[in-house]
């Protein structure tokens, strides 16, 4: 099966995508637990590996967000579980009422592949990173944290972008070490109110 990019999601699979996130939810909050979907219900493109997270938002603030990082399952599965998971299994927030349902609105973002960072200090990544089109994820033995290309438009200077991203961490935000892993990656983003989609990526 050829692998999965930005420009096999047109309107219709984009459509499709929120429309499973939204019966995951609503499945979560009658069974508990996600949608169920099978591979072979599934269109050949939503049934490709992919990577996503999910974003809920109720009156403008952030309700929950979960994803996942590597492309380990068919898109519109990993889309399933992780709109259950920002539902119900955000530790920031309690599990969604059946109340609030109707007032979320959903945002999905696709991931691209990661592609390593070969940095040799804190500069050379910073001069490295470019705002308002990277997703940075940094792993340090078992630490480890991500920001999606959205947190630029709270954090729009590399420098915040970083120290936020190592605290998340758990570490400092000066932190440098030599064994330090960091990836960038890209996302399309939709939602399902507008559907105006933001691809950032170069």
């Amino acid at each position: 099966m050829a692998a999965l990019s930005f420009a096999d999601l047109g309107e219709s699979e984009r459509k499709q995508l929120l429309r499973v996130a939204r019966e995951s939810i609503a499945h979560g909050l009658a069974h508990g637990r996600p949608q169920p979907l099978a591979p072979a219900e599934l269109s050949e493109v939503l049934a490709r590996d992919g990577a996503s997270f999910v974003t809920l938002h109720r009156a403008g603030a952030l309700r929950g967000c979960v994803g996942s990082l590597e492309a380990r399952q068919p898109l519109a599965i990993d889309t399933a579980k992780a709109a259950f998971s920002a539902a119900f299994r955000d530790s920031r927030f309690p599990p969604l009422a059946a109340s609030e349902f109707a007032e979320v609105e959903i945002e999905i973002s696709v991931l691209s592949p990661m592609i390593r960072i070969d940095a040799r200090d804190r500069d050379e990544l910073l001069q490295a990173l470019r705002p308002q089109v990277d997703g940075l994820l940094l792993e340090e033995a078992r630490q480890r944290a991500t920001f999606l290309p959205k947190v630029w438009e709270q954090l729009g200077d590399p420098r915040q972008f970083l120290a936020a991203l190592l605290r998340k961490a758990g570490l400092g935000e000066d932190y440098w070490s030599p064994t330090l892993r960091l990836f960038r990656y890209q996302t399309l983003c939709f939602g399902e109110h507008t559907l105006n989609d933001t691809v950032r990526h170069a």
